[in-house]
C-alpha cells in the first residue's frame, strides 16, 4: 500500500482550500483593474511549507498593509505552458494587477502573457523574463546554501551530509552548488550525496517521495539532510525528526517557525532563508502604492540581506562567529560561490 505522510495529508487539505477562477474571454483587453493582487502559485500551492507559503506570506501581508483584494490560484502536477499561461490570463482579463507568477516553470506562459497584456503589470519569482512591463524577482540562492554548508560541515558527527533537490533544473543546482561549498571549505572530510526528486517541477509536491529519499540516506548514516524541495522537502524533515542525533536544513522560509513542522522543529537545524516574501510585497507595493511599478531584474542578495539563514532554535549559536565570518567574506568578496552543482 502507498504510505502517505502527515505532510502530504496537511497539503492535500490546504489544497482543498484554493481559490478557483474562470476565464473571462481571450481579449488582451484587461478588466477595471481594481480588484488587486493575482497570483499563480507553483506546484505545491499554499501549504508547501516553503518557497509557496514565503510568497504567500508576502501576498497576504500585502493585501493587509495596502488594503487591496486578491486571487490566488496553484499550477498542478502534469500542468502544460498553455496551463500556467491560462492561469494568468484568467487573472488579466478578470482585472487582477498585478499578477506574479511563482517560479521558474511560468517562464513561457508569462514572456506570452505579459505580451498579451501590455497594460497589466506582472512580476516573475526565480527567473528573467524581459519585457517592459516585467519585474524578474531573483535571488542569489547559492550564497545562503553556502551558509547552509558551513553550518553542515561543523555540525555534523559522521561526515556524511545529503543534498535533496525538487528537480536538477539549473535554479535548484545553485542551492546544491552552494551548499557543497560550504560544506567542503569548512570541512573537507564531509561526502555529499545529492538526489533529486524528479526531473519535472512536479518534483516539489511529493512529500511521500521526499520522506523516502530521506530515509534512504539516513539509513547510510548521513546525518544532515539539506532539502530544496518544497513540500517534498517537509516530507524529509518529517522523516530526519525521527531519528535521534540527525538535522535537517530548511529552505526559503525560516521552517522552525512553520505551524504545520511543529512536531519536527527541534531537528530543524537552521533554514537557508529566502525573502520571497520581501519580493512580492515589495513589488506589489510598487504597483499600488508607490504608482511606479518595479520592471527589470531585481536581485536579492546576501549583501542585500535578500538571503541568509536563521539562528531560530539556538541549534547553531554556538558556530555563529564562524557562520558570520564566511558571510562577512563573501558580501566583502573574498569568497565567490559557485552558482551551480557539477557533481
Amino acid at each position: 500500500m502507498r504510505r502517505v505522510s502527515t505532510i502530504a495529508v496537511a497539503g492535500i487539505a490546504t489544497a482543498a482550500l484554493a481559490f478557483s477562477v474562470t476565464a473571462c474571454g481571450s481579449s488582451s483587453d484587461e478588466g477595471s483593474k481594481d480588484k488587486g493582487i493575482g497570483l499563480a502559485f507553483d506546484v505545491g500551492g499554499r501549504g508547501d511549507h516553503s518557497f509557496n507559503d514565503s510568497a504567500a506570506k508576502g501576498f497576504d501581508k500585502a493585501k493587509e498593509d495596502l488594503g487591496i483584494g486578491g486571487k490566488e490560484l496553484t499550477a498542478k502536477d502534469g500542468d502544460t505552458d498553455a496551463d500556467r499561461y491560462q492561469k494568468l490570463a484568467d487573472l488579466a482579463d478578470a482585472g487582477y494587477n498585478p499578477v506574479i507568477g511563482v517560479g521558474y516553470a511560468y517562464t513561457p506562459a508569462l514572456a506570452k502573457a505579459a505580451k498579451k497584456y501590455p497594460n497589466t503589470d506582472f512580476a516573475i519569482v526565480d527567473s528573467v523574463v524581459e519585457a517592459k512591463n516585467v519585474a524578474s524577482i531573483v535571488f542569489t540562492e547559492h550564497e545562503s546554501s553556502y551558509l547552509a554548508g558551513v553550518a553542515a560541515g561543523l555540525k555534523t558527527k559522521s561526515d556524511k551530509v545529503g543534498f535533496i533537490g525538487g528537480t536538477n533544473s539549473a535554479l535548484i543546482k545553485k542551492f546544491a552548488g552552494g551548499f557543497e561549498q560550504g560544506l567542503k571549505d569548512t570541512n573537507p572530510k564531509a561526502s555529499l550525496d545529492v538526489q533529486w526528486v524528479d526531473s519535472t517541477p512536479k518534483g516539489f509536491g511529493m512529500p511521500d517521495r521526499g520522506k523516502d529519499i530521506a530515509e534512504g540516506m539516513l539509513s547510510k548514516d548521513i546525518d544532515v539532510i539539506y532539502s530544496a524541495a518544497g513540500s517534498s522537502g517537509a516530507g524529509a524533515i518529517e522523516a530526519t525528526a525521527k531519528k535521534k542525533g540527525t538535522w535537517s536544513i530548511g529552505v526559503d522560509g525560516d521552517q522552525y517557525f512553520d505551524k504545520g513542522l511543529k512536531d519536527y522543529k527541534n531537528s530543524i537545524l537552521t533554514s537557508a532563508l529566502k525573502q520571497v516574501d520581501g519580493g512580492v510585497y515589495d513589488f506589489v507595493k510598487s504597483v499600488v502604492k508607490d504608482k511606479k511599478p518595479l520592471t527589470g531584474v531585481q536581485v536579492y542578495s546576501l549583501k542585500k540581506g535578500g538571503v541568509d539563514v536563521s539562528y531560530s532554535g539556538g541549534f547553531i549559536d554556538d558556530i555563529k562567529p564562524k557562520i558570520e565570518e564566511a558571510k562577512k567574506k563573501i558580501i566583502d568578496g573574498k569568497i565567490k560561490v559557485v552558482d551551480t552543482y557539477k557533481g
